[in-house]
């Protein structure tokens, strides 16, 4: 796609990985398909990667709570609960297995205008810096962010002109 922007930032300690993207919509579109589990469920994740939601609030404090099911059959249990929501500027959230997992890491995510685009940040925070190479190394956590968010381009670019309410 003619102008895509995808890069990893700079990382402001060790237990960071940041990912960004230049997405061709406007704002309030990207930031919308982040709010609504009717859109959400349909991009989330890395390629090849489905999503089932088992409950959805959003608004700080309330959860989502989802498994992601892998192109390899692979469940895995996730749970999100959104700390800060500033529409349609930052999400704030800590994202785990499940509540009480002590494993759980915190997401800043900046939307950010861009000429007629779109600029997502995303800036994940681990525990520790062990928890973050893991992420890296073993779950190739860099890699899905980018692809995340290109699923998350495609997705709103395919909304763009289209009925938002669909």
């Amino acid at each position: 796609m003619a102008g895509v922007r995808q890069e990893t930032g700079t990382a402001r300690t060790d237990r960071e990985i940041v990912v960004a993207r230049s997405i061709d919509a406007p704002r309030e579109l990207v930031f919308e398909a982040f709010t609504e589990v009717r859109h959400l469920s349909r991009w989330w994740g890395p390629d090849g990667f489905t999503t089932t939601t088992r409950s959805f609030e959003f608004r700080v404090g309330g959860a989502w709570d989802f498994v992601m099911h892998g192109p390899d059959g692979t469940d895995y249990s996730e749970w999100i609960t959104w700390t800060e929501i500033a529409p349609p500027e930052r999400i704030t959230l800590l994202h785990g297995e499940s509540r009480d997992d002590p494993n759980t890491f915190e997401s800043f995510l900046t939307f950010e205008y861009d000429g007629t685009a779109t600029r997502i940040e995303m800036r994940t925070v681990f525990p520790t810096k062990a928890q973050r190479d893991e992420a890296v190394e073993k779950y190739h956590a860099v890699e899905a962010g980018l692809q995340t968010l290109g699923n998350l381009a495609a997705f709103v670019t395919g909304l763009s002109g289209r009925e938002v309410d669909d």
